[in-house]
């Protein structure tokens, strides 16, 4: 019996039917998807891994892989059946190597990200994928979705970290391609097939992933604007004054942060006249505020910023900093709200932004837009949040409608429907429909070919 094959995998401790404990795992963080499952496995090395997968081919049965359960598109959610088994990484967490020469580590899939991160710099290294849910996401779940977060702009996304990986295929054998090489030109780069594809072509089990030199002398500062277009030439300027010092660099709705400053306590933005529009920006390899600060005064005489406040300290850029993160927990507490994360070209964010909310108010007026996001790489969370006074169930009930609304615009602009959160089941039919046929193809025959049985993750991505 698989059920009984399974525990014998992953011995005592390596399993669950709990309820309880299982509540987490099979809800997704919106309470939007719910699901079922015969089992949670939670292997504790990628032989278990490999074992699981033949055994669940053996008897017929599919496998939705888990990280830390924080993706908002229900991908890492099994479906209603109670026929999947839901296999958890979350044991696999071990640091196998780290190389300060080579500016590298190894890492496994269960790993937080908070916990590579704290690895790098125990090490005087840095490494710089930095998402809001970094204490609980997982490496091997930030990599099969192609996080992004707020270092994009200077580093990539979850994909430029990687140099290897090591991956259990839909048949039970193990690639292991945990190269640590910078540069590697023999035939096809394998791995990246599976970064991105949400665990429907192969399980990834662990990763090499690069490191940097340690950062230092970085300056925060929260700056007040009119508009995101100001926010794209604000963007444009520093990069010209400050090369590649610019970390990071998020625009933020004036609504997004009277959020946070009502739902989260000790959360107050430092800047006493209210603007429509602010960004929240990082500089690095500063020695002290002078050169940024100059920066920002001519900004200021030109009339392209309207206030700026550079933290003095580390106290004071992480209260800043906390306020970014808390948006999404602050726009939870507002009410019913519907999220969108995609990508427009850089140059084409302010009029996404004004195009899109002027769609969703014909629409539904009354609507709320929190938009906020990475404007180094076009990346923008057009959240919306229910009307005043309205009905919660009446408005997640326009979910698929608002969705087309705002995926039009994406569209029109030549944008992309996912930024970072990846398709899962929440956009696998809007995958369809703005796709081209020619590229769902190729994404079939790459299904088909490396998991031609469907055991891997249905339902989800294509």
């Amino acid at each position: 019996m698989l059920i009984d094959d399974l525990k014998l995998i992953v011995g005592p401790g390596g399993w669950s039917t709990d309820p309880g404990e299982l509540e987490s795992h099979l809800t997704e963080w919106r309470d939007t998807w719910q699901g079922e499952t015969l089992i949670m496995v939670s292997p504790s090395n990628v032989d278990q891994v490999s074992a699981i997968v033949k055994a669940c081919r053996e008897s017929g049965a599919s496998i939705v892989p888990q990280g830390g359960n924080t993706g908002l598109c229900g991908g890492a959610i099994p479906d209603a059946t109670g026929n999947q088994v839901l296999l958890s990484l979350s044991r696999m967490n071990q640091v196998r190597d780290l190389d300060p020469l080579n500016h590298t580590i190894v890492v496994e899939a269960g790993c937080t990200l908070a916990a590579v991160q704290e690895a790098a710099v125990a090490a005087d290294r840095f490494f710089p994928l930095s998402l809001a849910a970094e204490g609980s996401c997982q490496i091997g779940g930030n990599l099969s979705t192609n996080a992004g977060g707020i270092n994009v702009l200077r580093y990539g996304t979850a994909r430029s970290q990687a140099l290897g990986l090591e991956v259990v295929l839909a048949d039970g054998s193990i690639w292991n391609g945990l190269r640590t090489l910078r540069k590697d030109t023999a035939g096809y780069d394998v791995k990246q097939l599976f970064i991105g594809s949400e665990g429907t072509l192969g399980i990834i089990t662990a990763a090499s992933l690069r490191l940097y030199p340690k950062v230092r002398d970085t300056r925060t500062a929260l700056v007040a604007l009119t508009s995101p277009d100001q926010a794209v030439e604000l963007l444009s300027e520093l990069r010209d004054q400050l090369s590649d010092q610019i970390q990071a660099f998020e625009l933020i709705s004036d609504r997004a942060f009277r959020y946070v400053e009502r739902h989260i306590a000790g959360c107050h933005i430092p800047i006493e006249v209210t603007q429509p529009w602010y960004v929240l920006l990082e500089s690095v390899n500063n020695r002290d505020d002078e050169h940024l600060q100059s920066a920002l005064v001519e900004c200021l005489e030109n009339e392209l910023i309207v206030d700026a406040v550079i933290a003095k300290n580390e106290t004071e850029a992480g209260r800043l900093w906390r306020i970014r993160h808390a948006v999404s927990e602050a726009q939870k507490r507002e009410g019913a709200s519907l999220k969108h994360d995609v990508s427009v070209p850089v140059g084409s964010v302010g009029q996404f932004i004004k195009a899109a909310e002027a769609a969703v108010t014909r629409h539904l007026p009354g609507i709320r837009v929190v938009a906020f996001g990475h404007v180094g790489d076009g990346n923008i969370h057009f959240n919306l949040s229910q009307p005043k006074g309205a009905d919660p169930d009446q408005f997640l009930a326009q979910r698929q409608a608002l969705a087309t609304v705002v995926y039009d615009v994406v569209a029109a602009l030549d944008g992309s429907i996912s930024a970072e959160h990846g398709i899962g089941q929440a956009k696998r039919d809007d995958l369809r429909h703005y796709k081209s046929e020619t590229e769902l193809t190729l994404m079939r025959t790459l299904k088909m070919a490396l998991d031609p049985q469907n055991r891997l993750n249905p339902g989800k991505v294509i």
